[in-house]
């Protein structure tokens, strides 16, 4: 019984990873990904606390916020409280598409003051320093290869994508960038904690290698957050709870 319900667990945990980065003083970035517009209380409250207790110094929204099946409310719940404490970036996931209107919903989005990035860069002050955040369209835009092409970093820049899907790490990595952050892995949905870090996850198959967690793809860090998804998936996490994301920026040396 025990082990049943460590198993099925969906209440919210916290991953903390430190990236070395070119800066002076350490920078905290929270991120959200693949919250597919599911509940955490009331108002929401059980996540923007979670998140109020990580003292983030900015938010990365990392795409499938918003579901093409669940209400939208609890979503814009979220985003309109983080962009009323934080700077926040978002880019858009699958599901934005899937819901036939992504255009609008990233308009709805900016108009909260949330940094949108299609195929562009923002420079966020944070700290003193500067740090320089990318963002892709999910690959249902059609535009995906064409916009990672078009972003390269400066060489000694702090440079943070931020790109829904995983798989496509190659060439996110072959551009330079100092950290890229993903979602869409759903952790794998299954997991044995210690042999089997996640079953299945969407266009990456059986035993995916990068279901979520911390790897380093040549130069670049690459975090892989597990998400935050729960009611939306018609299969049930196992070991697998969903997951708020902190990285830590410390500087180098």
């Amino acid at each position: 019984m025990v082990l049943l319900l460590w198993a099925f667990d969906n209440r919210l945990v916290t991953k903390t990873y430190q990236v070395t980065a070119p800066m002076t003083e350490p920078v905290r970035l929270a991120v959200l990904a693949d919250l597919h517009s599911c509940e955490y209380g009331e108002d929401q409250q059980d996540l923007l606390q979670a998140v109020a207790a990580l003292a983030p110094d900015g938010i990365l929204l990392v795409g499938d916020i918003v579901d093409d099946v669940l209400p939208e409310k609890n979503a814009f719940l979220v985003l309109e409280a983080l962009a009323r404490e934080y700077p926040c970036t978002y880019v858009t996931g699958n599901h934005e598409y899937w819901t036939g209107r992504a255009d609008q919903i990233c308009e709805e989005i900016a108009a909260l003051g949330i940094q949108v990035l299609r195929g562009e860069q923002v420079t966020w002050s944070l700290r003193g320093q500067e740090v320089v955040l990318y963002g892709v369209d999910d690959a249902d835009s059609g535009k995906l290869e064409e916009q990672v092409s078009a972003l390269t970093p400066a060489e000694g820049e702090t440079s943070i994508l931020l790109a829904h899907r995983p798989e496509e790490i190659e060439q996110y990595a072959a551009r330079g960038f100092t950290l890229v952050v993903s979602g869409h892995a759903h952790g794998g949905q299954w997991r044995l904690p210690g042999l089997l870090n996640g079953l299945y996850a969407p266009h990456q198959g059986l035993f995916p290698r990068w279901a979520g967690g911390f790897y380093q793809v040549g130069d670049t860090a690459f975090v892989v957050s597990r998400g935050l998804a729960r009611e939306s998936t018609r299969v049930p996490r196992i070991f697998n709870p969903p997951e708020l994301v902190l990285v830590e920026l410390i500087p180098a040396g």
